[in-house]
This record gives C-alpha cells, sequence and structure tokens, in this order.
C-alpha cells in the first residue's frame, strides 16, 4: 500500500488503492460489542406457572376409505356403494365423534367430474377432514 512520501515525482495523481484500516478496526470492535450485550439479552423474569395434569388422548379417529373406480363406481371402505348409499354414510360419518377422516382414492382415468360430485356431497355432509390417496412415482 502506498501512502504517499515526499518525493514530487508523482505528479499530483490520486491514490487509487483503498485504505483498509477502517474497516479492520470496525470488524474488530464489533465482536467485542456483541460479546458484551449477549448475556444483557437473555434477562428473564422468574413467574411460578400453575401446575397441570392431563392425559395423552391415544384415541385416533376412524379412517374411510371412499374409492372411485374408473367408470365411477363408488367403495366405501371396499364395499361397492350406489350414490343415494353414499350420501346416508357421509352424513353418518360427519355425525359421529370423533368425525373419521375420508381419505379419496381415485384411478387415474376417472373423470375430474366424478370426484367434483363426491367431495361436493362430503362438503354438503359435513364432513371436515377429507384427504387423498395417491401412488408414489416410482423411478
Amino acid at each position: 500500500m502506498a501512502f504517499g512520501g515526499f518525493s514530487d515525482n508523482d505528479g499530483g495523481r490520486p491514490m487509487a488503492e483503498i485504505n483498509m484500516i477502517p474497516l479492520i478496526d470496525v470488524m474488530l470492535v464489533l465482536p467485542i460489542i456483541f460479546i458484551v450485550t449477549a448475556p444483557l439479552l437473555t434477562h428473564s423474569i422468574r413467574i411460578d406457572l400453575p401446575k397441570a395434569t392431563a392425559q395423552v388422548n391415544l384415541e385416533q379417529p376412524e379412517t374411510v376409505t371412499l374409492s372411485i373406480d374408473a367408470v365411477g363406481g363408488l367403495y366405501w371402505n371396499d364395499t361397492l356403494i350406489s350414490d343415494a348409499q353414499l350420501a346416508i354414510n357421509l352424513i353418518d360419518a360427519a355425525r359421529r365423534k370423533p368425525q373419521p377422516e375420508l381419505h379419496l382414492r381415485a384411478e387415474r382415468t376417472t373423470q375430474y367430474q366424478k370426484l367434483a360430485e363426491v367431495m361436493a356431497a362430503a362438503q354438503n355432509a359435513g364432513v371436515n377432514k377429507i384427504g387423498f390417496i395417491t401412488e408414489p412415482i416410482r423411478k
């Protein structure tokens, strides 16, 4: 690094080098500031919290599998049902406590219209938990 000198042969050109000393000073002071202030940020207040005991709820909701084949046939837990029976089963499932999870599984070639009708029927019956079952792509 050249800081200038007493010779007059440089012709008064501006210095083209960056002075790194102030940057280094700042970078050395910042960790010291963080080290000093870090213990001050962990201040906590001691309070006595109430103690409660609760039993773990191990009850898992029932799972209902609703399958739709390529021609639009409906299977409630692997049992063939009609559209009228589907509405009755969905209303019955919505009234149960806890409400069962409805897992929809449809063949790849199933028309979207049929799937949309089934989802609308489930929503109208009051079923809140609906999931889609898919198969992972195998490579």
